[in-house]
């Protein structure tokens, strides 16, 4: 069958379309992404304005238009932290299904790390035993671990790419002083989850990262994927450590030709930096695995699972 993902997160709205079934590896056939950055939009009381809220109909709209022509047998749609934490969230939800007739699913951030342990657990295999997983978004940033398809402890924390840039980076490039203060903050963060939900934990055979951000990374500080087998660059710790001087010294403008740095990451690409870095050194990580597989993958295999009999009932997207 194929099956569309509309994915709407702080940076962008993404539309995946793929052909699948039970028992098989899902094959990408359509990918689009429009660019949102909807921290921008945020006004003082958290809210989404309505430049912000008519860039979401409209992307939302222009998705589904293109999976209808393409002829999906069917369309999930789902939304992250921006619209999941927005002063106005529900009324920007009722508002896309009154104007595209498409009911979006709000994930918790619990969800989110659930669904992309699973992706990642499919991809790497059950060999890779137990897992770390950083995954970072535009606003959130989940941390997940556990031997099995799903964790057995995860959270998510408000320190995405895009909201770390827009509290703590606003100046572009940076001052070292704001650097530093986001610096603090991350560790602070990851060091108290680590005491109070990780340290029961055992340490893991494979840490992985995914998303956009960790992907852009691990391409500009590890290199190219392997050209015989397709495998990503791992990211060490090192590399990043040494890259982040000169990534605070750059506008976002001038960030988005480096490798692997799209124009839509170019001006968040610094906080993800500092904030991964900042993960690593407090979970004692030196290298980082990275999973081509996430969020939407792990969606698709959630549905290809309830029709195989093994899940929960699929969502639907249309109202």
């Amino acid at each position: 069958m194929r099956l569309g993902v509309i994915d709407v997160g702080s940076n962008t709205v993404h539309l995946l379309v793929v052909d699948a079934h039970p028992g098989a590896s899902p094959v990408p056939f359509h990918s689009q992404r429009s660019v949102l950055r909807l921290m921008r939009y945020l006004d003082a009381d958290g809210a989404i304005a309505e430049e912000g809220v008519v860039r979401i109909v409209e992307a939302i709209r222009e998705c589904a238009e293109i999976a209808r022509e393409i002829g999906v047998d069917d369309l999930i749609s789902t939304a992250t932290s921006a619209i999941r934490e927005a002063a106005n969230g529900e009324d920007v939800l009722a508002r896309v299904t009154r104007e595209t007739g498409i009911v979006l699913h709000v994930l918790s951030g619990e969800d989110e790390a659930r669904i992309t342990m699973l992706a990642v657990r499919r991809w790497l295999g059950w060999s890779a035993g137990e897992v770390l997983l950083f995954d970072i978004g535009g606003g959130s940033f989940e941390i997940a671990q556990g031997a099995d398809e799903y964790p057995d402890v995860q959270v998510s924390l408000p320190l995405g790419a895009g909201r770390s840039t827009i509290n703590f980076l606003a100046e572009d490039p940076p001052s070292r002083e704001a650097v530093s203060r986001l610096r603090a903050h991350a560790r602070a963060e990851f060091a108290r989850v680590r005491d109070e939900l990780f340290a029961d934990r055992p340490r893991p055979k494979r840490v992985v990262g995914t998303s956009k951000t960790i992907r852009s990374l691990a391409r500009l500080v590890g290199g190219p994927s392997d050209p015989v087998t397709g495998d990503l660059a791992q990211l060490h710790y090192v590399g990043l450590r040494e890259w982040e001087p000169s990534l605070r010294e750059m506008p976002g403008a001038v960030r988005e030709y480096l490798p692997g740095i799209t124009p839509e990451r170019g001006y968040q690409i610094m906080a993800g930096a500092v904030v991964l870095r900042t993960a690593m050194k407090v979970f004692e990580v030196e290298t980082l695995t990275i999973s081509p597989w996430a969020l939407r993958e792990g969606i698709v295999l959630r549905y290809i699972d309830a029709l195989d009999g093994r899940g929960a009932e699929p969502v639907r997207s249309e109202a």
